[in-house]
């Protein structure tokens, strides 16, 4: 049997004083991840592939009335994506099913806009289904992006016909090729070939994939499960909680200050678990354009996205676009390799490793995390982290080091959540001690590792 919160307290007395401990316990849940979440958030990095008819146009949005005969990729090597994605430390891969012009890269029922009217296989061609099989075959996990805007399909603009037109697509993705992990979409919404927008239904759109792959995350601005942190530029909030209030980001496609705030930020009291992806391209642009092969990221671009994006409590969900052959070019995969090895050799070493973290609660908002070091060691990143199976609590913190007998701060900052990655100029020290100063609820133990 239960009781309420007011029932037990009535059965305690009125002259009973209920001290800070038992009124912690009775505080209202956070929020807190689900296993998925949990799970998506672990795998740190995802690669995004954009793929399609525009591939084959040079474009980055088509129009819709591309030629299927375009799309014909003769050197095309998917398991070639997935080995590099794994060898580079990825965990997932993200496809462009379809795109904003409407040509879907599966076989399917619902139009001719699609590989199946193009000379790729004959016209027999599955993509979708060659990408799937490249991912189990390399260990990765599988995301499907199917825009929501169509600007080739007649019915996009006639809301009730396109919205079963959607439904039948999303369907035929989450039915035919066994567990996806992530279901990416946008808010996309322009016109279609009759000029006419379409009103989305999200509520419906996101049931049915609840449905049809009960284990997949769901993307977009409005999450239910993940949400976009507000740029594309590999940037997430210095301040960023995974906790966001669902009433400011209802839907996809919100604008104003107080959507980008929650979107970069989230919200310290948000009722619902909602951690952010940074999305990014390697290149420029989306799509392959051979005009940018000199103007790909180097590898110190990437450590740098990394740093801000899955060192802000963040995953980085990075785009490389394969090439009309239907390949990674080889300058994407030098600095994809090159990425995994700087981020290798940077990790290699915990210098607090085996040395235990001492912790004491200073108050119910506060609390200090200290580790003493065997001997001196010249730090250059701290790597904070804190159990986020438990919610998210750090609301602010300093980060001091002890150098030659005095403590000497090094930096300071505001949210930790998974994890929290800070570089300085090297010093050299011999402990090191988190304040933490302001916490959501009363704070737990935290991780700490030095590099």
């Amino acid at each position: 049997m239960s009781i309420d919160r007011r029932t037990f307290l009535a059965t305690l007395g009125a002259a009973t004083v209920v001290g800070p401990h038992l009124m912690e316990a009775m505080a209202p849940r956070r929020a807190r991840p689900s296993a998925q979440q949990l799970l998506w958030q672990r795998d740190e990095r995802a690669l995004f592939l954009h793929f399609g008819i525009n591939t084959f146009t040079d474009r980055e949005w088509g129009d819709g009335r591309e030629d299927p005969a375009r799309f014909d990729p003769t050197g095309l090597d998917v398991r070639q994506w997935a080995r590099v994605a794994r060898e580079a430390g990825f965990k997932a891969m993200i496809l462009t099913a379809k795109h904003h012009d409407g040509f879907c890269l599966w076989p399917t029922c619902t139009t001719k806009h699609s590989v199946a009217s193009s000379p790729w296989r004959d016209g027999k061609g599955d993509l979708v289904r060659e990408f799937v099989e490249a991912c189990r075959a390399e260990d990765l996990r599988v995301g499907l992006y199917c825009s929501p805007w169509d600007r080739n399909h007649p019915s996009y603009g006639d809301s009730p016909r396109y919205r079963d037109v959607y439904a039948v697509q999303l369907t035929e993705l989450l039915t035919d090729y066994g567990e996806i992990h992530e279901v990416w979409f946008d808010g996309a919404n322009g016109e279609g070939p009759n000029g006419k927008r379409q009103e989305y239904d999200w509520p419906t759109t996101w049931k049915l994939v609840r449905k049809l792959q009960p284990k997949a995350v769901i993307f977009s601005d409005a999450g239910p499960d993940v949400r976009w942190i507000g740029n594309e530029r590999g940037v997430a909030g210095e301040t960023n909680w995974s906790t966001v209030d669902p009433t400011i980001v209802p839907v996809p496609g919100m604008t104003g200050d107080e959507v980008m705030r929650s979107l970069t930020e989230g919200d310290r009291g948000g009722s619902v678990w909602r951690p952010g992806e940074t999305d990014v391209s390697i290149r420029p642009g989306w799509f392959y354009h051979a005009k940018e092969d000199a103007r790909v990221r180097t590898t110190e671009d990437l450590v740098d996205l990394y740093f801000t994006s899955v060192g802000r409590n963040s995953k980085l969900l990075l785009n490389v676009p394969p090439t009309p052959a239907g390949v990674l070019h080889p300058r994407d995969v030098e600095s994809l390799r090159g990425m995994r090895a700087k981020l290798e050799a940077l990790f290699a070493i915990d210098l607090a490793a085996g040395r235990r973290v001492q912790w004491r609660r200073t108050s119910a908002r506060s609390g200090v995390a200290s580790v003493q070091l065997a001997a001196p060691v010249t730090v250059a990143v701290l790597d904070l982290r804190e159990r986020i199976a438990d919610g998210q609590r750090v609301a602010g913190y300093t980060v001091e080091g002890r150098v030659e007998g005095a403590w000497r701060e090094l930096s300071h900052g505001s949210t930790i959540g998974y994890r929290r990655l800070t570089r300085w100029d090297p010093v050299t020290l011999d402990a090191i001690r988190v304040t933490v100063t302001d916490a959501a609820e009363p704070p737990l133990p935290l991780e700490i590792r030095l590099s």
